[in-house]
């Protein structure tokens, strides 16, 4: 199965998106102001966005102290990937 132009574009937007939610939010915590909340960050993954979710991690260094999101966001990956490996061996 080959991923057409439409979800190219969403992977990369999502991804984008939840990368730059982990730099906001990473920001957003140094000034001690209003945060986005953990199940925003994680439906950002969820929705197709763990690539940008983890890649944000990384780079920004934040949640990376919390085991439910180093072991959480790979996890969805892991899923997603196995999702789409099924799929397009299925279709």
């Amino acid at each position: 199965m080959q991923l057409s132009t439409p979800v190219i574009l969403y992977l990369l937007l999502i991804n984008l998106f939840a990368f730059a939610l982990m730099g906001i939010d990473k920001e957003k915590a140094r000034r001690h102001k209003w945060r986005i909340p953990e199940k925003t960050l994680f439906l950002s993954a969820l929705l197709g966005g763990s690539v940008g979710a983890i890649a944000g991690m990384q780079l920004f260094r934040h949640k990376t102290k919390h085991w439910y999101f180093v072991i959480g966001m790979p996890a969805i990956l892991v899923l997603q990937a196995a999702g789409y490996f099924f799929l397009s061996h299925r279709f």
